[in-house]
């Protein structure tokens, strides 16, 4: 079987009950810290559970550095929902919020990210498991790594604590807020 068709099956099958999800949170318009709450409970109602989240951190812009500071925060998540699923109610709980994609990584009132679904790798055109760009993203892999910093990376075969090490040291760009 080509990889590409294992990958589309990896993307549709539900999850076996025992696979850690992990999802990342930002927002950087209005109130920040709401619309994360509030991100968390639509999620709730639609069969994700949030079940240990870490502390939130202010960053700094990457990227698009003309917009206001974002709050951020990573989540263990339980739900039955296939990967692709989990990405439709992400998209869904975004729109119901208000986010709107006017300008790539641009201000956002709430973002969501799928970071790890278990073990899978994925890559299909709607999805990529693990996400891309985490282990160069200082506010996904600190937030990660205080709530999973044993977590192994199912495409470097690194613990999540070693590809912080990786990253370097963080300067004043993150700051902890609880």
């Amino acid at each position: 079987m080509p990889p590409e068709e294992l990958s589309d099956r990896e993307a549709e099958r539900p999850n076996r009950g025992d696979e850690a999800i992990f999802l990342a949170f930002g927002s950087n318009l209005g109130r920040r810290r709401g619309w994360i709450e509030q991100a968390a409970q639509a999620l709730l109602r639609r069969g994700v559970a949030l079940q240990r989240c870490s502390s939130l951190y202010d960053t700094a812009p990457r990227e698009v550095t003309d917009q206001p500071r974002f709050l951020n925060q990573v989540c263990r998540a339980a739900s039955a929902l296939s990967p692709l699923g989990l990405l439709e109610v992400c998209l869904q709980v975004e729109q119901a919020l208000g986010r709107r994609r006017r300008r790539d990584k641009g201000p956002r009132n709430i973002d969501i990210d799928i970071l790890y679904y278990g073990g899978r790798k994925i890559d299909h055109p709607r999805l990529q498991i693990p996400h891309p760009r985490l282990a160069e993203r200082a506010f996904v892999m600190v937030p990660l790594a205080e709530i999973a910093p044993d977590w192994v990376d199912p495409t470097s075969g690194l613990a999540v604590r070693r590809m912080l090490e990786r990253l370097g040291p963080q300067d004043e760009t993150l700051h902890r807020l609880d």
